[in-house]
């Protein structure tokens, strides 16, 4: 746990919904609300017919899982979704009028201008105007801005140009099975299973992530702009992004060069980088000391490290930013958010 970020301390315990309950997320879901003490006075999970009846341990009882319906939502006051944005679409607006308060992570209403998107660290107020449904912003959005947006309080943002390396868990478990099943099957000489990705993750990188617009840039690509712009309130910020699948495991990591307003110092960014809340300075390369994603693998702070002046645009600081995102990215920042209400 963050050494910055204690948990949450209210005295009013809730009764949670977590869906899309057996998926990476959802089962992370769990775990941040056991170990960060939420106080949960009782726990539905729900999911899909195929995964209903399974069982999961909660604070050492044993819960099933429940087929999700419209009824699902029946006393319940805060719902944690992730399981999709066509599922946040069909059965959020049931959750709402059942009373519960929706903490969704998929893209269904990031860009709805009635519902507040929410990174606890950076607009933590956003979260008091919402009217029954809140987003999660985008796991990669999430993790660059914990480093972004603090040199922008010091020095003013106008823009970055980034390059993502994206682990294989952000697009489910069964990237994380093609990867190992991969890897295992070079290893043995076999044919390679090709099921998830349009080409073998193991031993490279894919620079396709989402689907791609007209433009050439994928949506995934286009959420670090159009999301950033409503976390930071920033009608203005421009964002270059070039996503990339890597053969990684868990938690991504972003290379940015960010162009200012104001004129930088590295003494001063270090230092409000050091201040910042959920982020760890992380920076010594002479002793080989920068963020990497299998240290950064279950921690919730990310890392930023190899802070440099840029040396191509004035104004400019370049740094390398990785973060889990099943839990900055997703599980943490939803139970953040739920801590906030």
């Amino acid at each position: 746990m963050s050494t910055k970020d204690q948990g949450n301390n209210s005295p009013s315990p809730k009764h949670i919904a977590i869906v899309g309950a057996t998926g990476a997320v959802g089962i992370e879901m769990m775990r941040v609300l056991e170990r960060r003490n939420y106080p949960v006075a009782s726990l539905r999970l729900l999911a899909s017919p195929r995964s209903a009846g399974k069982i999961l341990e909660f604070r050492d009882q044993k819960i099933v899982v429940e087929p999700l319906t419209e009824k699902s939502f029946e006393e319940i006051d805060i719902a944690l979704f992730s399981a999709g944005g066509g599922i946040s679409k069909e059965f959020a607006p049931h959750a709402v009028k059942a009373g519960a308060i929706i903490i969704d992570n998929s893209s269904a209403f990031r860009m709805d201008s009635e519902v507040p998107l929410v990174v606890p660290e950076i607009n933590a107020a956003d979260a008091a105007s919402h009217s029954g449904i809140l987003a999660n912003p985008n796991c990669t959005t999430a993790i660059t801005l914990m480093a972004v947006y603090p040199l922008h309080q010091a020095f003013g943002l106008k823009r970055i140009i980034a390059s993502s390396y994206q682990a294989v868990s952000g697009t489910g478990a069964r990237a994380i099975e093609e990867l190992r099943d991969q890897v295992e099957a070079i290893a043995a000489g076999k044919t390679i299973p090709k099921e998830v990705y349009p080409h073998q993750i193991a031993f490279n990188v894919l620079p396709h992530v989402d689907s791609f617009l007209e433009d050439g840039y994928t949506r995934e690509e286009m959420k670090m702009q159009n999301e950033g712009r409503r976390i930071m309130h920033l009608p203005d910020f421009t964002a270059s992004v070039t996503c990339v699948r890597v053969p990684v495991y868990r938690a991504h990591s972003v290379a940015v060069t960010a162009e200012f307003e104001k004129a930088v110092s590295l003494e001063k960014a270090r230092e409000v980088l050091m201040a910042a809340p959920g982020l760890i300075l992380h920076d010594d390369p002479s002793k080989a000391i920068y963020p990497m994603p299998i240290e950064c693998s279950g921690e919730d702070d990310c890392r930023v490290g190899r802070l440099r002046l840029d040396c191509a645009l004035p104004n400019a600081l370049t740094f390398w930013v990785s973060g889990d995102q099943l839990l900055k990215g997703a599980a943490l920042n939803a139970v953040q958010i739920a801590e906030l209400l």
